[in-house]
């Protein structure tokens, strides 16, 4: 649509300054940007905002009256100090002001209005400074008359420079602007009982009463589970709309089953049968395989490679990083064997390769020499070349963005396009699933091979129990005595490097900025620090600590982490692979796919620094070769605090699909999806994947119903306009990323 009104550039409508501090501040450049900067939460005339829960440094908009006023002389320089105390019944807050004896009058005890600054401490005592206000009974009252006093206030996510009432007045002037007759995005609003866009938009941000902002919500909501859902749909039929090769399995995967010294699990045979139909199809595989630590996923997607080998085709398989890689490399050729091992010829590309062995791997990939090719990012590049192309593996899906995979499928021979294969060891909630992986088939993998150990989790809390510190370093030295092998897993490389997450490539949390996403919204996977606090534990530390350590004398304790040379990584794996180190102190580097059967035990320190999942993958390195595993969670959050809960929670079960909805339910602010791979624009802003399953669900299959109707939506211009207005060319990739 191009008169959309939403698209108007916002500096033509709420002015320049305007304009550019809503940008700075939250990203936003057109007028959908701004009225789709929802209220957090409503406040009343009458409702004080509890002052007791204030925090240093916090950014905040309260709702209070004044106690008292009263002015005095500074001591160290010329001017006047105004002391304001303001209270909400049962708690006060301190407001100063230099030089501005003027504002005696209007903050006169009794007056009531919104406040907002950044809290400071000043002796102890809590206080704003300078604090930005609005009375209620001045420009409000005179603005919109007695009527209003009653309304609900809308309070936005804000910033020091931009408070709520700010954000609301530019919100107000895009409402008076905005057309009587806006398209709406959802086809038939009023018959799905729900309010149609305009008026919702007026619902939410200047409600009347709480039934009013109530139904104005739950229309956008459903309008924003159905904009993500039908982009996701749309995607989907765009990929199935492609040609490929069709690949059937034949002598090859019935010899590497025959040979298998195992019965495949139920779980692992039926993600084979429906991996077999659809490599035998005309339109190309679209498939996420997710599964438990260790439940064999690897072998699914070697099933796989089998049936494509079968045609004279070749498989490519992404790995996050390098150690990943090199351990992918040598499980593929231990388990085919050394008969198929040859026919098949297993190579490795990554970026850090000797030039001399990188050329001859290259010439095995573009040749066709090599059935499987096993590789980092480096496979991405223009250099990497392929005779036939028929499968690409990608591990650990949320690794990669969407154009790294798609790079991978356009380099399939003859306009086709490669079957597609997308493996994680993160279970992932089913409204997850559906609101991320929309345009994938889902096939989960719960059940776990016979033969693994079963692997007991304690949390050890330092807080209540620093003297158990001595006890976790003797535990492990049991099980070094008992011919085992352990990890020691910390947050951080030093004291002034976190583990690379370039090297990683995992998801990096934003700054606390107050961020337009409600309240009841989820968080961020992995823990904020406040600025300036310690990254804990350290590599560093913990080997000097482990090697001085009386119970592991004698011992060999390696460290390994992101910073180190491919060659020296691979090497420690192997050492330790190999029974030569008895200790390997890392970071989350060992977090997928590191498989060394003899390692028994593992303590993570700090773990409350670390996320749910991670957590859960770290501990899945241990109890792989049928011993029992020990895991123990060493953190200093004290009880009852959100960090607390989650290491509890991870430490209570093994069941990741159980913890994966565990975690989301613990999650209370944020952005589920992530808010570092995409950037403001393409967040959750009124969902929560954690309580709107089932409108995701019909969302979904409106979306569904929608396109294969009118798969342009040439007929539906007012959703194909939201669609372009919400995902740009970042949320297109955020949308087919973990």
């Amino acid at each position: 649509m191009a008169d959309d009104p939403l698209a108007r550039r916002l500096d033509a409508v709420v002015g320049g300054t305007s304009a550019k501090a809503l940008e700075r501040a939250f990203g936003h450049r057109t007028l959908g940007d701004l009225l789709g900067h929802y209220p957090r939460r409503y406040a009343h005339r009458g409702e004080l905002t509890p002052l007791a829960g204030l925090r240093e440094g916090e950014d905040v908009t309260v709702v209070a009256t004044v106690r008292s006023s009263s002015s005095r002389r500074m001591a160290q320089r010329r001017g006047t100090l105004e002391d304001v105390v303001i209270t909400d019944g049962t708690g006060t807050l301190a407001l100063t002001f230099f030089n501005s004896a003027w504002r005696a009058e209007r903050l006169r005890p009794g007056v009531r209005g919104l406040f907002a600054g950044k809290v400071q401490l000043y002796k102890g005592v809590p206080q704003l400074t300078h604090p930005e206000y609005q009375l209620f009974d001045d420009e409000d009252a005179e603005a919109t008359g007695l009527e209003r006093a009653e309304w609900p206030i809308p309070i936005y996510p804000a910033t020091g420079s931009l408070p709520s009432w700010r954000i609301r007045k530019a919100i107000e002037v895009a409402l008076d602007v905005l057309p009587e007759e806006l398209p709406d995005p959802v086809p038939d609003a009023a018959a799905r009982g729900l309010l149609g866009f305009r008026e919702a938009l007026e619902a939410v941000h200047r409600p009347r009463t709480d039934e009013d902002w109530a139904r104005g919500r739950e229309a956008l909501r459903y309008q924003e589970a159905l904009v993500l859902q039908t982009a996701l749909v749309q995607r989907r039929d765009q990929l199935r709309a492609a040609t490929a090769v069709p690949r059937t399995g034949g002598a090859l995967l019935a010899a590497f089953d025959a040979a298998l010294p195992f019965e495949l699990t139920g779980d692992q045979r039926a993600a084979g049968e429906a991996i077999a139909a659809d490599l035998a199809a005309l339109r190309p595989m679209n498939r996420l395989v997710q599964g438990e630590v260790g439940s064999g996923k690897t072998l699914v997607a070697l099933r796989a490679m089998l049936a494509v080998a079968e045609s004279g085709g070749q498989s490519a398989l992404l790995a996050p990083t390098e150690v990943l890689a090199q351990q992918h490399l040598r499980s593929i050729a231990r388990t085919l064997g050394p008969d198929l091992a040859a026919r098949l010829r297993p190579i490795l590309i990554t970026g850090r390769m000797p030039a001399a062995d990188r050329k001859r791997a290259l010439l095995a990939a573009a040749s066709g020499q090599s059935r499987i090719v096993v590789g980092t990012h480096a496979l991405l590049g223009e250099h990497v070349t392929f005779a036939d192309l028929g499968l690409v593996v990608v591990d650990e899906q949320h690794r990669f963005g969407v154009e790294q995979r798609d790079s991978l499928r356009g380099k399939g021979a003859g306009g086709a396009v490669p079957h597609l294969l997308v493996l994680t060891a993160t279970p992932i909630p089913r409204t997850v699933a559906m609101t991320v992986f929309g345009d994938l088939d889902v096939t989960t993998i719960a059940e776990l091979p016979a033969g693994r150990g079963r692997i007991e989790s304690h949390v050890v809390p330092l807080a209540e129990r620093p003297a158990w510190s001595a006890r976790v370093w003797a535990r492990l030295a049991e099980e070094l005595a008992a011919g085992r092998q352990g990890f020691v897993v910390v947050p951080a490389i030093d004291a002034a490097t976190e583990e690379d997450a370039d090297e990683l490539a995992l998801p990096v949390p934003e700054r606390a900025v107050a961020a337009p996403v409600p309240e009841r919204a989820v968080a961020a996977p992995v823990p904020e620090r406040a600025e300036g606090e310690s990254k804990g534990a350290t590599v560093a530390d913990a080997l000097a600590m482990l090697r001085a350590h009386p119970a592991f004398a004698g011992r060999r304790i390696e460290p390994l982490h992101g910073r180190m040379g491919a060659e020296e990584k691979d090497e420690t794996m192997r050492a330790f692979a190999a029974g030569d180190i008895d200790v390997l102190v890392a970071t989350t580097v060992i977090e997928v796919g590191v498989d060394v059967p003899n390692a028994s035990a593992m303590v993570v320190l700090d773990a409350d620094r670390f996320g749910v999942s991670q957590l859960h993958q770290l501990r899945g390195r241990v109890g792989r070769g049928g011993l029992p595993g020990l895991a123990l969670f060493v953190t200093n959050a004290p009880e009852g605090t959100l960090a607390r809960e989650r290491v509890e929670a991870v430490a209570a079960t093994l069941d990741g699909f159980a913890l994966a909805e565990r975690d989301l339910a613990l999650r209370h602010e944020g952005d589920v999806l992530g808010a570092a791979q995409s950037g403001r624009r393409s967040r959750l802003r009124l969902l929560s994947a954690a309580t709107d399953g089932e409108l995701i669900a019909r969302a979904r299959e409106d979306a569904i119903a929608i396109v294969a109707d009118d798969p342009e939506l040439a007929g539906h211009p007012a959703l194909a306009a939201a669609i372009a207005r919400r995902v740009d060319e970042a949320a297109r990739e955020f949308l087919t990323r973990a």
